[in-house]
């Protein structure tokens, strides 16, 4: 690609590859905060917007797809670009399973909010801020080459990991206690899990991001 015209042409198709991405974060964000909201605030009609919205991710997703695999074809990127563009089609699969598990919350929220509510909502709303906090600093790590920011992504799912451990011994006491209190309990401790399976998404983006960097994996190995 040493034609000038080609490369500008090249460098516009990444540069709208990055706002579409970005794009995507920003919807699958906002759906995991409308989710959370349509439970503590028990407004169903959040729900269901969360729940109809899920398309556009999805539409935007094979967009993202046909991007990429359409850079690869035709421009024959290597280096860098190929390792941005190759981990681009992977960031895009985690962006939209975590717009799914928005769905997933939003879809139990719709049941807890015909049901007495079993107990104020504060850890959850917790482990939402982190997960939205991840989903950003995981983004901005592989858009920016931020491997700092992507290593503390990393890092922060521990925090997750403890809120959703911390939350399901709060609710086992509940069942134990008052067996009416079961159903309710299993919803909201699968709410927990979806942020906690939505946090290791946004681990699986900013592995990502530091595989596109320096071609280092990451995954399944101890960060130090």
């Amino acid at each position: 690609m040493n034609n000038p015209h080609i490369l500008r042409a090249f460098d516009k198709e990444l540069k709208n590859l990055k706002h579409e991405i970005l794009t995507m974060g920003e919807m699958v964000q906002e759906a995991i905060a409308l989710s959370i909201r349509s439970l503590v605030e028990r407004d169903s009609d959040l729900a269901r917007q969360v729940i109809e919205n899920d398309r556009l991710v999805n539409e935007l997703e094979v967009k993202i797809d046909g991007i990429c695999l359409s850079l690869i074809a035709l421009r024959q990127p290597a280096g860098g670009d190929l390792r941005f563009i190759a981990t681009g089609l992977k960031v895009n699969v985690d962006l939209e399973r975590i717009g799914d598990l928005a769905v997933n919350v939003s879809e139990r929220a719709l049941d807890l909010n015909q049901e007495p509510q079993l107990k104020p909502y504060i850890d959850i709303p917790r482990m939402e801020e982190d997960v939205r906090w991840m989903i950003r600093g995981a983004l901005d790590a592989y858009i920016n080459k931020n491997e700092a920011i992507a290593l503390e992504v990393i890092e922060r799912d521990e925090e997750v990991d403890q809120l959703n451990h911390q939350i399901a011994r709060e609710l086992l006491t509940y069942m134990m206690e008052d067996i009416k209190k079961v159903s309710s309990a299993m919803k909201i401790m699968m709410v927990s899990k979806y942020l906690e399976r939505a946090a290791d998404h946004a681990v699986n983006v900013a592995e990502q991001a530091i595989f596109m960097m320096n071609g280092t994996v990451v995954r399944h190995r101890k960060i130090t």
